[in-house]
């Protein structure tokens, strides 16, 4: 691979990105207290943006589309193709890489459950970072599901945040 996977993401304190019906409730109405999380540098620094299907239809309710001047690159097997011109629906992570390659993306945004775990699973994804918010949610849509194998995290550093957030960084080992 041509291109450096990344992922920028929050979880509750005990490993959920999401509520189970899909609901960040429980971070939007905390992260303004966190401060500055670095999120606008990272985003600035990537090219392409990969969702999965729920992480898209999530974007699509806020008031802005958060990744404007982004290449949107959504990876689902049920979205139909012709729902967004600011999106190009992939059916297989092949044919996202493919098309990732052949357009020569540099910096890419994972986001998501699903494609993060799918990146991780497939050795695509380079680095990671985590803010925790100080909450529990006790069940909820888990950042990481069952892997292949161990997956070996090489800790880059990790800061503290305001209102109680933590954040970490980490660099996948190849």
């Amino acid at each position: 691979m041509s291109f450096h996977a990344a992922a920028f993401i929050a979880t509750s304190l005990d490993g959920y990105i999401a509520r189970s019906d899909g609901s960040i409730d429980w971070l939007t109405s905390r992260a303004e207290h966190a401060g500055e999380t670095g999120y606008d540098e990272f985003l600035a620094s990537v090219d392409t943006v990969v969702l999965g299907r729920n992480t898209y239809q999530l974007a699509c309710t806020f008031d802005t589309w958060p990744y404007e001047g982004k290449q949107v690159e959504v990876l689902s097997t049920t979205l139909d193709p012709e729902t967004d011109d600011r999106i190009l629906v992939h059916r297989t992570l092949d044919a996202l890489i493919e098309t990732l390659n052949d357009r020569g993306a540099q910096r890419i945004y994972t986001d998501g459950a699903a494609t993060i775990q799918t990146f991780l699973a497939a050795g695509l994804l380079n680095e990671l970072t985590i803010t925790t918010a100080p909450v529990l949610l006790g069940t909820g849509i888990p950042l990481f599901g069952p892997v292949p194998s161990d997956i070996p995290l090489t800790h880059n550093a990790t800061r503290t945040l305001k209102a109680g957030f933590t954040q970490s960084d980490y660099s996948v080992v190849r």
